[in-house]
């Protein structure tokens, strides 16, 4: 009753209300454009949310544990598993690393089994791991049905009853297509191998997930997150669909699957989109009439960004890889798998592998994000968010539907189109700066030098021939072309030097020569800042004697008009080139006579104007 008092003196506030206000403080601004996000999926996400942006939507009325799931599938809890995967191919030094991830808190592993070819070498990686207490997954197999046998066998020698073993296998007939260009048996094959697979884990392996279906390649190819989402629920479909007509149970089968998610760096986005792919599975299933609600319980593995990695600056990657758990563990991901802040120029080492795995167990023993069932719920912006993304996703999965399943998809190429298009438009943002890459395109580490520290090219231990079939996806990271620049720049043995001829007003001087300096420092740049000049011809005169080969005029619009002309009329033929910090529009053509051959600013494609550079210097 007190509280029914206290809110009652707080009378309710309209939508159009609130509005009034923000249309008032925005002093004729367009609402739009300076308060709606527009994400790369085509959503418009709005400044704030009510309860009215939830009408409609079913599944809110279900608790946690409750179909469709979207809530998580624990009432009490949100417990996940803390997995790192060892991508080592040597059984005895995997045991090694895994015994020591094992007693400092890691509940599940993931195993290269590149090495295991017989019992011993099973006996070898295994040794002193209580695989009743621990989830075992293995990866990177040339026979997964093989490998289950050795580890049943294992098993059995051990005592271990194998019917309350947990773990999954990574065998994933379409990854495998889309990174070779080929089905592995082909395509019948393949679903050959995975009726064996179920109806093996079936009578001897009940709790083992045989079927893993990688999101996460469309994801590190470049997808956004409906793309990812509805191509991968069309692909866990097909599974269904064709190993059913192959005789297995329809329950078998989705309980055998592994859903494993990429997690990018949009924080709500990411939380949303595991909560719609529980309800989207739940939706597909539903149309199996499965004998058991099991079915229905959709497991998420997520696995944090490769694309959002960064060489340079490579310890923001554990912020990166903190906030992309968060995601994960808020949206109620079964297990998650944070990769080592170094891994994108170097295989982990036991510092690589021990902060992944903290940062996991801080999100469990300090922030508690265990302990809560369904921790979004109430949120009208992810509730509104996971039914958006859910809806972005299934016209994804029924385009795929409409031109026969995914298999047929991914040979007339509409997947890889689809995902390559995003791809391009995510490099231009980078390129353009829309998207920050915090220490790549974006506040370098001036003396930062990475080139001698990459230590390998690849972390895949999978290697295969290359087949025509299908077109391949190839996962990259979006920091790639900008890093290909500054590692010429250490390789050349060069630094352009760059002078910072700042004069005028003191705000836009600072401004724009901070800008200048972020600009030419992505490519490694030596940066000669300066106070400020007095006269266009002190600031000429400094130029010329600190060796420049790039002077960058840094001042406001109006005082270009009274620096440039005396600038270029000094400095013209005895610099590499002048750069004019800013874009001047009515200007642009009298300055570029004056002598100045670029103008650098926001809408800059940074790419294509580093390059250019590099090529003057004979870098690239």
């Amino acid at each position: 009753m007190e509280d029914n008092k206290l809110f009652s003196e707080f009378p309710p506030v309209s939508t159009e209300k609130w509005e009034e206000v923000i249309n008032k403080d925005l002093k004729g601004a367009d609402y739009e454009k300076k308060l709606v996000w527009r994400t790369i999926e085509g959503f418009k996400v709005k400044p704030y949310y009510r309860a009215e942006d939830l009408e409609g939507l079913e599944y809110l009325d279900s608790n946690p544990g409750q179909m469709p799931y979207t809530r998580g599938k624990h009432t009490d809890n949100n417990v996940w598993d803390v997995r790192q995967d060892i991508r080592i191919a040597d059984p005895k030094e995997a045991n090694r690393i895994a015994l020591d991830a094992v007693e400092r808190g890691a509940t599940s592993l993931g195993f290269c089994t590149k090495g295991v070819k017989n019992l011993d070498d099973m006996a070898t990686l295994l040794k002193g791991i209580y695989i009743n207490a621990v989830s075992i997954n293995f990866m990177c197999s040339e026979d997964y049905l093989q490998l289950l046998k050795l580890y049943v066998e294992y098993a059995r020698q051990h005592g271990y009853d194998t019917k309350e073993l947990c773990g999954s296998c990574e065998f994933d007939l379409f990854r495998y297509a889309l990174k070779n260009g080929k089905f592995h048996r082909g395509e019948d094959g393949d679903f050959q191998m995975a009726k064996q697979l179920v109806d093996f884990a079936h009578e001897e392996l009940p709790k083992f997930r045989v079927l893993t279906v990688h999101g996460s390649l469309l994801h590190n190819a470049g997808s956004n997150i409906v793309q990812e989402l509805g191509f991968s629920l069309a692909a866990a479909n097909e599974l269904v669909a064709r190993l059913t007509d192959l005789g297995c149970k329809m329950e078998h089968v989705a309980k055998s699957i592994v859903l494993n998610v990429g997690i990018g760096s949009t924080y709500f986005m990411e939380m949303a989109k595991i909560r719609a792919a529980r309800l989207l599975w739940s939706k597909i299933v539903e149309q199996y009439k499965p004998e058991c609600d099991c079915a229905y319980k959709l497991y998420v593995h997520a696995t944090t960004s490769a694309w959002n990695q960064s060489v340079y600056d490579p310890y923001v990657n554990m912020l990166r890889s903190t906030t992309e758990a968060m995601s994960a563990a808020i949206a109620g991901a079964d297990s998650i798998s944070v990769l080592p802040f170094d891994n994108a120029y170097k295989e982990a080492d036991d510092f690589g592998y021990r902060i992944a795995r903290n940062q996991q167990l801080l999100l469990k023993e300090e922030s508690y994000l265990d302990k809560i069932a369904d921790p979004a719920a109430g949120s009208y912006y992810i509730e509104n968010l996971t039914d958006q993304i859910a809806r972005g996703a299934w016209e994804h999965f029924l385009k795929v539907e409409e031109l026969g399943g995914f298999c047929k998809a991914i040979r007339e190429g509409y997947v890889q189109d689809e995902v390559e298009k995003t791809a391009q438009q995510r490099d231009l943002d980078i390129a353009t700066r829309k998207t920050t890459i915090l220490g790549t395109n974006q506040y370098p580490n001036l003396l930062e030098k990475m080139g001698d520290k990459i230590k390998n090219e690849s972390h895949c231990c999978c290697h295969c021939e290359q087949g025509t079939e299908v077109r391949t996806l190839k996962p990259y990271r979006g920091a790639e072309p900008i890093e290909a620049l500054r590692l010429a720049t250490e390789k050349s043995g060069k630094r352009p030097r760059v002078f910072l001829l700042t004069y005028g007003n003191l705000t836009m001087r600072k401004a724009r020569a901070g800008f200048a300096t972020n600009f030419f420092g992505v490519a490694g740049y030596e940066i000669i800042d300066n106070p400020g000049f007095a006269t266009p011809e002190e600031g000429a005169k400094a130029a010329l004697e600190s060796g420049a080969d790039i002077v960058v005029l840094c001042s406001s619009d109006d005082e270009y008009a009274e620096l440039t002309k005396p600038v270029c009329d000094l400095l013209k033929g005895k610099v590499k080139s002048l750069v004019l910090a800013g874009f001047p529009k009515e200007m642009v053509e009298t300055y570029k006579g004056y002598g100045i051959d670029e103008f650098i600013h926001v809408k800059t494609n940074i790419l294509e104007c580093l390059t250019a550079f590099q090529k003057m210097f004979n870098i690239l």
